[in-house]
């Protein structure tokens, strides 16, 4: 079955950086575009950032443009999320997410906090 497994998430002072990756089973990883979604307490899952299936096109939420890097290896069947200069609005649970088939599959999480 489809697996998303996310890792990478932690502590991180304000202006530091964190890279998260998302290994996937279960599915032709290079034949999706893959998503990264975050929801912080209290709030809505919102958009981060999706990269196509070959890698070569990437969007951004304005909130992180210029400061994430989405990006994947398909050999590997993962995505990663660099962040960059992270601040306190970062803070939140990121999530792994594709469509595959007809199915909205998503990863289990993974914490990010940036705090002094």
């Amino acid at each position: 079955q489809v697996q998303l497994v996310e890792s990478g998430g932690g502590l991180v002072q304000p202006g530091g950086s964190l890279r998260l990756s998302c290994a996937a089973s279960g599915f032709t990883f290079s034949s999706y575009s893959m998503y990264w979604y975050r929801q912080a307490p209290g709030k809505v899952r919102e958009f981060v950032a999706t990269i196509t299936s070959s890698g070569g096109s990437t969007k951004y939420a304005d909130s992180v443009k210029g400061r994430f890097t989405i990006s994947r290896d398909n050999a590997k069947s993962t995505v990663y999320l660099q962040m960059n200069r992270l601040n306190s609005e970062d803070t939140a649970v990121y999530y792994c997410n594709g469509w595959v088939g007809a199915r909205d599959c998503w990863g289990q999480g993974t914490q990010v906090t940036v705090s002094s």
